[in-house]
């Protein structure tokens, strides 16, 4: 059983090898005409090139974060300066799936578009490709990294370490992770919402015309906005989600180790557990991609959901076994809040199965308060008749009443989790919520690249048969997005939670007085901080956007040739089936005068000034609270940080889910009480408004702070050690080293074989080290 840590890696490897083969079938698909490759190349080349401006920046903050924990760790006794290790590589690794998700979903995209004129089989195949090599792309990583840092330390670096402070120093690859994904929220979001604002305000509203017709001078930053905000921004945010209840888990697992059940041949079977779950997820993930399959023009959500269904249920099974076979048939743990406890691999296996019901529910309920047809957004969509004003109130209605049931369902599955493995089934839980991430987002990832794919054809004004191809699998990518967001936000919640147990148990803290003021103090600020946070990320959208929508505005004022377009597509009132040739011609010899680059410049600089304050504070706030206050201060905010975390960011996307949906349904034609409502009328126009209100809720501040409470989390459980309460057994230690005038931070325990402890002095170990103590 202790050699299952050499074989995990060998299923990142397969992932990898499953990767290159559908990057390499991506590939061999054809682009296109000239023209549809040159909106793709626009599309990559913006994309890349914030990111790599974004990289500039995130380099500079983890060199200054890793001179920090090397000065933090080399001061303290259960740290090392190798916690820089793990801490560089999990930002390196997040910072490479997102690299790899963007620069294959904007190869795909063209390809994708190019495929619907074939069929919309072949295109859905094409569009998930892509979207599996971010999905299975992620989870590899997180394996990989993971799996061989604890072989370097526990086997070559530091074999002499127990288990607990190994699983310390690896936990900072999760900060690393973490780290990387908020910047890439923030960032990407502020990005993609300054592009969208101002081609849904300044196009659709001001000036008549589609949000991805070529006269648009935003409408490029606005298709380079859905790589960078859904496929980097998303794969950052579940790859730490991913490692972060791994680790969780780990050290957790860890507190097991000296039980008597485990010293049978299971010593590490409860910290190897969480590791092997995410790699069978691999596997299954895998094998359920390659069912998605469509035949002619079949329905592209039934495949997805069949592949879904085989991976989970693969997941599952294989799980039972698995758990069986790491854990000893019971095993008993003393607990500070319920006595003696007995916990079995069923048991364990019954919270992970909780994990997953929890997850699938979330995703429900979020599909039904945001999809078309659906009651709530039905309802937003009839009080737009009466305005904008009546639009915003429905639509922050149902985004408050979104979050009574997930909220009511997590509450549930942590009871059931913990009365069933304790804090350990807690964080198995978010394990297995997060086992099948590799399918969940190929699934996301899926989503930009048939959105971008739409755009590609409005903008090379390919046939209808086409754009209704393009505009189904947009509908499919639409509600798996808002699917995505559902899973990712019970994911956030179970992690941090994991996380927060994990930072308990190596900080000492057995309870939290409520009762105590300074708690208290330290709840407020914690439920105060997401307020904060998500202020300072919609203040940042606003900024953009204006500069945007100024920019947009002078293009049209100001290039004659727009401006005279312009007038074309304002005498039709967007329909432009009686465009006359000559006109369509102006039309086509407008496009290329409008200034694409100047848009994509106001995007990436806005976003990557505006991302570094938001970002600083989620990592400046805990580490000032453990330092200054204490670990039980520290414990409270991140519990007050945690519950209204959750609660506003499911209030914020799926209000803003449902305002966009609304929109399309307008878009699609809504009849009531006998009068059609559509495109270009003041229905539409309202829902537009809303829309735009709903956009950076849905897309920046509200995706944001799921990683914002894992990452206050992760701060916490890294800087445990330095901040820790002394158990009695320490005090003990502690005083009997002063009176040998011996550092007390630098005596050390040994297990003698009656069950003692004994406290060393190592000056004098060393001077005696052929001496039995």
């Amino acid at each position: 059983m202790e050699n299952i840590i050499y074989f995990i890696p060998l299923t990142a490897i397969l992932g990898f090898l499953f990767i290159l083969w559908k990057i390499s079938w991506v590939n061999k698909q054809s682009e296109g005409d000239s023209k549809m490759q040159e909106v793709s190349a626009r599309i990559r080349n913006g994309a890349m090139a914030f990111l790599k401006s974004e990289y500039k920046y995130l380099t500079v903050f983890v060199i200054s974060v890793s001179i920090l924990l090397f000065i933090k760790s080399t001061t303290e006794v259960d740290s090392n300066g190798f916690v820089v290790i793990p801490f560089i590589t999990g930002a390196l690794l997040s910072g490479l799936a997102g690299y790899l998700g963007m620069r294959i979903a904007t190869k795909a995209n063209s390809r994708t578009t190019e495929a619907t004129k074939t069929s919309l089989g072949k295109a859905l195949g094409v569009a998930f490709s892509g979207g599996s090599v971010m999905g299975i792309g992620v989870v590899s990583l997180g394996i990989i990294g993971l799996s061989l840092l604890f072989i370097l330390f526990q086997t070559v670096l530091l074999p002499e370490w127990d288990m607990v402070k190994v699983l310390n120093l690896i936990s900072s690859f999760s900060l690393g992770a973490s780290s990387i994904a908020l910047f890439a929220r923030v960032g990407g979001g502020i990005y993609t919402k300054a592009a969208d604002v101002g081609a849904d305000l300044v196009g659709k509203v001001e000036a008549g015309i589609p949000e991805d017709h070529p006269l648009n001078p935003a409408t490029i930053a606005d298709n380079v906005g859905d790589n960078v905000g859904d496929v980097a921004g998303m794969g950052a945010d579940l790859f730490e989600s991913f490692v972060g209840a791994i680790i969780a888990a780990m050290v957790l697992g860890a507190a097991f180790i000296e039980l008597t059940a485990f010293q049978s041949g299971f010593e590490l079977g409860a910290v190897m557990l969480p590791l092997a779950l995410g790699a069978l997820g691999i596997i299954t993930s895998i094998i359920g991609i390659l069912f998605v399959k469509v035949n002619g023009s079949g329905d592209p959500h039934k495949a997805l959901n069949k592949g879904e269904i085989i991976s989970m249920a693969l997941m599952i099974i294989s799980s039972f076994f698995l758990i069986s076979w790491l854990l000893p048939e019971s095993w008993v743990e003393e607990t500070a809040l319920r006595g003696a406890i007995t916990y079995t691999p069923v048991k364990i296996f019954i919270a992970t199965l909780i994990g997953i019901a929890a997850g699938y529910i979330i995703g429900q309920i979020t599909t039904y308060y945001t999809a078309t047809g659906k009651n709530p957004v039905k309802s937003i969509v009839k009080r737009s008749i009466t305005g904008p004003a009546t639009n915003i109130i429905s639509g922050i209605e149902i985004g408050m009443l979104s979050t009574a049931i997930p909220l009511l369902t997590i509450g549930a599955a942590i009871i059931g989790a913990y009365y069933l493995g304790g804090l350990f089934g807690i964080a198995i839980a978010a394990v297995a919520l997060l086992s099948n991430v590799g399918f969940q987002l190929s699934v996301d990832a899926f989503g930009p690249i048939a959105d971008n794919a739409g755009g590609i054809a409005e903008m090379n004004r390919l046939s209808p048969e086409v754009r209704q191809r393009t505009d189904k699998l947009d509908a499919v990518g639409n509600t798996t997005a808002a699917i995505g967001k559902g899973f990712a936000i019970g994911s956030a919640t179970l992690t941090a939670l994991a996380l927060f147990a994990a930072f308990t148990k190596q900080a000492n803290i057995t309870t939290i007085d409520i009762a105590n003021p300074v708690i208290i103090a330290g709840v407020l600020v914690g439920a105060m901080l997401p307020f904060l946070f998500s202020s300072l990320a919609l203040g940042a959208v606003g900024r953009a956007s204006s500069t945007m929508i100024e920019e947009v505005r002078r293009q049209f004022k100001n290039i004659p040739q727009l401006t005279s377009a312009l007038k074309i597509m304002k005498k039709y009132e967007g329909d432009f089936e009686h465009i006359s040739d000559e006109e369509q011609k102006e039309l086509d010899d407008a496009a290329p005068y409008a200034e694409y680059k100047k848009c994509i410049e106001i995007s990436t600089q806005s976003s990557l000034k505006e991302m570094v304050l938001p970002g600083t504070l989620a990592v400046v706030v805990p580490v000032l609270f453990g330092y200054l206050g204490g670990p039980e201060i520290l414990g409270g905010f991140l519990a007050g940080a945690v519950a209204s975390g959750i609660l506003l960011a499911i209030f914020q996307a799926n209000s803003g889910g449902a305002w966009d949906n609304a929109k399309k349904m307008v878009e699609e034609g809504y009849t009531h009480e006998g009068t059609e409502y559509k495109k270009g009328s003041e229905t539409h126009k309202a829902t537009v408004v809303g829309d735009t209100v709903g956009d950076p809720l849905k897309d920046t501040s509200g995706p944001s702070l799921n990683i914002l409470i894992k990452l206050m989390s992760i701060v916490a459980l890294v800087i445990a050690p330095g901040i820790k309460i002394d158990k009695p057994d320490e005090n003990a230690a502690r005083q009997e080293n002063k009176e040998d005038n011996t550092p007390v931070e630098t005596a050390f325990q040994a297990p003698v074989e009656d069950g003692s402890t004994l406290y060393i002095n190592p000056s004098v170990f060393h001077e005696k080290q052929n001496t039995k103590s």
